[in-house]
């Protein structure tokens, strides 16, 4: 089985959706975490949402700090947004790294259903950027 990592600076949101589609995605041919810079502590409501929309549960995950993996060997490193690109420590031991940037969805504006769309949009982008991996 694959090992990889999707790193994020606040591990709420997009890390996390794409650590729920992957192992998805992945079919049990992949074993995926994520981590962050400076973890938010928390699994951003919304993200669990939408999530739950297509059938695939995060709730259960955990806002976890890049640290936590240190020691750990990786197939593929992904970050998924710039600032986490910038201040997360580049692991060695990953032959792959790779960079995929999403806009934050936690940082959308407008109503719920306004916020709830942008969580839609970046969680059907992070899928098709992994499909497109995993079928390459």
């Amino acid at each position: 089985m694959k090992k990889a990592l999707v790193l994020c600076t606040g591990n709420s949101c997009r890390s996390q959706m794409a650590e729920g589609l992957w192992n998805h995605l992945g079919e049990g041919r992949w074993r995926v975490h994520s981590a962050g810079s400076k973890p938010a502590g928390f699994v951003h409501p919304m993200a669990v949402q939408v999530m739950k929309e297509i059938d695939i549960d995060i709730s259960k995950n955990k806002s976890r700090h890049i640290e936590e993996f240190s020691h750990e060997q990786f197939d593929v490193v992904v970050t998924v947004c710039d600032r986490a690109k910038k201040t997360c420590p580049t692991l060695p031991g990953a032959p792959v790294q790779h960079h995929w940037p999403f806009d934050d969805p936690a940082f959308a504006e407008g109503s719920e259903e306004q916020r709830r769309q942008v969580f839609r949009r970046v969680r059907d982008e992070i899928r098709e950027r992994i499909e497109s991996f995993l079928a390459g």
